[in-house]
């Protein structure tokens, strides 16, 4: 007679309301290229954005009024940039996709991430369906005339 490994019964209703940890679903995003970037606690379309470069703000570090959000990077630090902004210049420490060396964020703290008070993370870098654009990806940008394009 063949031994039994394991049982397992499985049971759900479609009655019951949902849990503390359904709601806390996190949520996953993805280069361009369909490489795994962040997992986070909430959606980044519901952070704040940016007023100089409209990127999304995440709150990293505790303050008196809002606690930190949960989340984690999986991007290589590139080397840090100086960039000039209307008030002065802004050093930012800047993060790229492992795979294809797209710059997805950076944030104004030297490494490790989450050093600092905020990440911010750059408009249309970021999607939730792997191996699609975003559909802010190209804001901002000049439709490009057919015309205009070369043939070989």
């Amino acid at each position: 007679m063949p031994k039994v490994v394991s049982r397992s019964a499985v049971s759900s209703s479609t009655d019951a309301r949902p849990t503390a940890s359904a709601a806390a679903a996190l949520r996953v995003y993805y280069c361009i290229c369909g490489e795994f970037i962040l997992v986070i606690e909430r959606s980044l379309s519901a952070l704040p954005k940016r007023q100089t470069d409209g990127a999304t703000i995440i709150r990293c570090q505790d303050s008196g009024t809002e606690n930190a959000i949960v989340l984690k990077l999986n991007a290589i630090l590139t080397d840090p940039v100086l960039v000039e902004r209307p008030e002065g210049h802004e050093r930012q420490y800047r993060f790229s996709c492992p795979r294809c060396n797209l710059l997805v964020g950076y944030q104004t703290t030297p490494p490790p991430v989450k050093s600092g008070p905020y990440l911010y993370i750059l408009r249309g870098a970021l999607t939730q369906m792997q191996g699609q654009v975003p559909k802010d990806a190209f804001d901002g940008e000049a439709a490009l005339d057919p015309s205009e394009v070369e043939t070989q």
